[in-house]
C-alpha cells in the first residue's frame, strides 16, 4: 500500500511539474507584460482596448496561450509600441519582423535625403540638424557648421567622441558646455528627453548607455538621475551661448516624418534652431556674411 501511495505521489509531482513548465511565461508573454506595465495599464484595461478577453490576455502573458501574428500586432497597436519594439515582439513570438531599418545613405532613401536637404537649406542662416533616435548627428546645414566652428575648440568634436552626437556635444566638458551660460537649466531639461524616451519605450539599450554616460560627467547633479515631469514657468527655455564677443540665444523645434514605415525614418528628427531675440538674429545673420 505504501508503494502504491508513493507511486501516486510521484505521478502527482510529475503532473505538477509538467503543468508548471507549460505555464512558464514565454518570451513574447514577458515582453507584452513589460510593455503593459510600462504603459501603466492593467490586464483589464489592455484587454478592453484590444477588444479581447482578460482571460486570453492573461494566458498569453503567462505562456498558457501562444499568440498569433495578428494578435501580436493587435496588442502592439493597443500598447502604442514603436516599430523597433514591434519587431522585437514578433521575433519573440517566432514571426518575421515587419519593419525594416534602412540606412539614410542608401539609394532607397534618396527622396528623403532631398527633402531633408531642402529643410536644412531653408533654415539658413540659422542652424539645422538631422539626428537619429540616439541623438547622433546625421546631417547639418552651414548655419550649424558655422556655430560649431566658433564655439568648439580645435579637436573638440573628436575629443567628445568618434561619432558626433548632439547630447555629447552639449554635455561634454570639452564640447559646448563651457560656453553655455545657462548650462544647468538647459542641460536638466534636455536630459529629460532621454528619461522620457526610456519611459515611453522609444529608447533602448543604447539610449540607456548614453544617459548613463552623460550622468557620469563631472558636476552632474544627483537629481538628474530620475525622471522629473515638473513644468517650467516659461513658455520655452532659450539656450544662451557666449564666447568672446559672440553672444546668442536660441530655442529649437523637433520635427518628425509623417507616417513612416521604416525604423530609421520613424526615429529620425529634424532640429531647427531659431534666434530667441532680435540681437541674436542679427549676430547669426552676420556670421553668415553678406547675402
Amino acid at each position: 500500500m505504501a508503494n502504491a501511495h508513493g507511486a501516486v505521489y510521484r505521478a502527482a509531482m510529475k503532473t505538477a511539474a509538467a503543468s508548471t513548465k507549460t505555464t512558464k511565461a514565454s518570451p513574447v508573454g514577458r515582453l507584452i507584460k513589460h510593455w503593459r506595465e510600462r504603459r501603466r495599464l492593467s490586464q483589464l484595461s489592455l484587454a478592453v482596448d484590444a477588444e479581447i478577453s482578460t482571460r486570453h490576455l492573461s494566458f498569453i502573458e503567462t505562456g498558457r496561450a501562444q499568440p498569433s501574428r495578428d494578435m501580436v500586432l493587435l496588442l502592439a497597436r493597443a500598447l502604442e509600441v514603436p516599430p523597433r519594439g514591434r519587431n522585437d515582439l514578433l521575433t519573440a513570438a517566432g514571426f518575421a519582423a515587419v519593419y525594416r531599418e534602412t540606412a539614410l545613405d542608401s539609394p532607397e532613401m534618396a527622396d528623403v535625403r532631398r527633402a531633408l536637404d531642402f529643410i536644412l537649406r531653408q533654415q539658413e542662416p540659422f542652424p539645422g540638424l538631422v539626428i537619429d533616435g540616439h541623438w547622433n548627428l546625421l546631417m547639418a546645414n552651414q548655419g550649424a557648421a558655422r556655430l560649431m566652428a566658433r564655439f568648439l575648440e580645435p579637436g573638440g568634436a573628436a575629443a567628445v567622441g568618434d561619432r558626433p552626437n548632439a547630447m555629447r556635444l552639449f554635455y561634454h566638458p570639452r564640447g559646448l558646455r563651457p560656453y553655455i551660460v545657462n548650462w544647468e537649466p538647459t542641460a536638466a531639461a534636455l536630459i529629460q528627453w532621454l528619461h522620457l524616451d526610456l519611459a515611453r519605450g522609444i529608447g533602448d539599450a543604447e539610449t540607456r548607455r548614453l544617459l548613463d554616460e552623460l550622468l557620469s560627467y563631472p558636476d552632474v547633479p544627483q537629481k538628474w538621475r530620475t525622471l522629473d515631469l515638473d513644468l517650467a514657468p516659461t513658455p520655452f527655455l532659450a539656450v544662451e551661448m557666449r564666447k568672446g564677443d559672440l553672444d546668442v540665444k536660441f530655442f529649437s523645434t523637433l520635427t518628425g516624418l509623417g507616417v513612416p514605415y521604416d525604423i530609421t525614418l520613424h526615429e529620425l528628427r529634424v532640429e531647427c534652431f531659431f534666434p530667441a531675440d532680435a540681437a541674436s538674429e542679427a549676430r547669426l545673420r552676420a556670421l553668415a556674411g553678406p547675402g
